[in-house]
């Protein structure tokens, strides 16, 4: 039998977890995303609780700024707290392929100057950036960040029962979490597109877990354990869940954090919302208790998440290696 990250991809697995929210079917629930993260590393969820009415909003104020002039984008142009506008082509995951075709705004925890982490300089802490052509954006986009915390609470909880830990595990980690919401627009793509050229090339996330909100236009594609791609489309009512890179690393390659991609040759404007949600900037991450199965020694030595992350986004971000250089 193969091991299980070696096993197909051919479908993305809904989970329903309204069963966990009200009690009914917490161990059922917690069975089926331990499959899904140990085989796929990616899952639809259902029965999350948010409002169709708020995601709607912030896919409506998503496509109202990202309609706004340039000139007034940029007076929102992203920040060393990683919060603001970026232009498209402002990414690269690797030399050989070209600009990730996107365009985006951050969100995270809105931190003033007598934040301690502010004024202790700590990376990526910091105020937001709101645009004053668009006064609607903020109270939309709050709205949608309260409502998806709620929603990575419960994901934390029942990630602690798939992992046959204690359910209120991660909490801690989380006390003064690092979320951020990030507005994607993906423009049209030429169907002769170069091969090296994606809205956003191959790539795995960073952190602990991603919760993606996406429109109907498509383009989401998931790595096969042998190279090939499946699509990952529209399902009404469900964000995409996939574990990250911290994550897989925490439980030691027990969970996968699988290879994705868009390309969006379809002709039409894409528009998505993923949430990246991760633990406090000072978290010790090593090896989680029952996950070096046989005894075996873990495989990697323990790091802090927030030095983790920012030699990942200064690899990435143009805007960080600019800083880097200048020595920022």
């Amino acid at each position: 039998m193969p091991e299980h990250g070696d096993m197909a991809i051919d479908t993305i697995p809904i989970v329903d977890i309204g069963g966990f929210r009200d009690g009914s079917a917490k161990d059922r629930v917690a069975r089926q995303v331990q499959e899904a993260a140990e085989t796929v590393g990616f899952l639809y969820i259902a029965g999350h609780g948010v409002d169709q009415t708020v995601i709607e909003g912030a896919f409506e104020a998503s496509r109202a700024f990202f309609a706004l002039p340039e000139a007034d984008k940029l007076t929102v142009k992203i920040n060393n707290a990683h919060r603001g506008f970026m232009p498209i082509n402002n990414s690269t995951y690797t030399a050989d392929l070209k600009p990730n075709f996107n365009e985006t705004f951050l969100t995270g925890l809105d931190l003033g100057p007598d934040d301690p982490d502010v004024k202790a300089g700590v990376p990526l802490h910091g105020p937001n950036q709101w645009p004053a052509a668009m006064p609607a954006l903020r109270p939309a986009i709050d709205t949608y960040f309260n409502a998806l915390r709620d929603v990575g609470d419960t994901v934390l909880r029942i990630f602690g029962r798939a992992l046959d830990l204690d359910e209120d595990y991660f909490l801690p980690y989380f006390k003064k979490p690092m979320p951020f919401v990030r507005l994607l627009h993906y423009p049209p793509q030429p169907p002769t597109r170069a091969e090296n050229e994606f809205g956003i090339a191959p790539h795995t996330d960073y952190g602990f877990v991603t919760i993606l909100a996406q429109d109907e236009v498509g383009g989401l594609q998931v790595r096969r354990r042998d190279g090939g791609w499946i699509d990952a489309p529209y399902v009404p009512g469900t964000f995409v869940v996939n574990i990250a890179d911290m994550l897989k690393r925490w439980t030691n390659d027990r969970w996968l954090s699988t290879p994705h991609r868009v390309i969006n040759t379809t002709g039409r404007e894409r528009y998505s919302i993923p949430f990246f949600f991760d633990p406090t900037y000072h978290t010790l991450v090593e090896c989680i208790p029952g996950c070096n199965r046989n005894g075996e020694a873990p495989k990697y030595p323990p790091i802090t998440w927030g030095d983790y992350l920012k030699q990942r986004f200064d690899s990435t971000y143009d805007y960080r290696k600019a800083k880097r250089q200048d020595g920022a």
